[in-house]
């Protein structure tokens, strides 16, 4: 199931306050990986892979959502799994970091960690993948743009480096997910997406975050447009009531009618 990445970053939103987001991306020479390695919630992300167990990565996220440290719920998980010899798996929360490959997993395969991520992967052409896939996130980590596209570049640099060697299979996909702790009022359209079946993942992955990153665009313009027409029928409103002659007439007749609830 070839290589993923996991990742936790703290911010500070435009409100000032402190944030978490975590995100997770994985590309791999078979159609349809976002249905079955990528997990995340706003409490931390979970790729499972190599022979997938869905239910490594569902229950994961579950029993870190439910409070669990990522390493006690993963490991968990593992040591109830009779296959977990020829699983991976990997994942951030809050707090900590979890890495996990069996030791029948399918050469080359291997895992790498830092203070805020993991990566994962097998049936690689070597060590290099999972190495420039780290590389590429440290170069930019808690960087300006968003997190989903620097995952995005962060698979680039590991498909560069020759990523999944079954080259016999040309229909490959990718996915990538992102959560946070911050409310937003719009919706990032960008941070949930997947290329099931394509002979170029990544660049198919990357125009598709530029389409939904153009998409949100259009819409936060217009949103901001009928915020600015709210405010603007608010203040006529309110000079439609500096108007009246001073009598307090009219007042007192929408008094009477919300007393008879019309």
């Amino acid at each position: 199931m070839t290589f993923s990445i996991c990742v936790r970053e703290e911010y500070t939103d435009d409100e000032g306050e402190r944030q978490t987001r975590f995100g997770v991306a994985v590309t791999t020479r078979l159609p349809g990986v976002g249905t079955l390695c990528p997990f995340v919630s706003e409490n931390g992300a979970v790729a499972t892979q190599s022979l997938v167990n869905v239910e490594l990565g569902r229950k994961g996220i579950e029993y870190i959502d439910d409070g669990l440290a990522v390493d006690d719920a993963l490991r968990s998980l593992l040591n109830a799994d009779d296959g977990s010899p020829q699983r991976q798996l990997h994942g951030v929360d809050a707090d900590g970091t979890f890495t996990f490959s069996g030791e029948e997993c399918n050469d080359w395969y291997g895992h790498t960690s830092g203070e805020n991520y993991t990566v994962a992967g097998n049936l690689l052409t070597g060590e290099a993948v999972i190495d420039s896939v780290a590389s590429a996130y440290e170069s930019d980590a808690f960087g300006d743009a968003p997190l989903a596209e620097r995952l995005i570049d962060a698979l680039e640099a590991g498909h560069a480096e020759g990523g999944d060697k079954r080259e016999h299979l040309p229909v490959q996909s990718a996915a990538l997910k992102v959560e946070t702790t911050e409310e937003r009022d719009i919706g990032t359209y960008y941070d949930d997406l997947r290329v099931d079946a394509t002979e170029t993942p990544i660049a198919d992955l990357r125009e598709t975050f530029e389409e939904a990153r153009r998409g949100r665009e259009i819409l936060m313009e217009e949103y901001a447009d009928e915020l600015d027409d709210d405010e603007t029928d608010g203040e006529s409103d309110a000079d439609g009531g500096e108007g009246d002659d001073g009598s307090g007439e009219d007042a007192d007749r929408d008094g009477e009618d919300a007393d008879r609830g019309e």
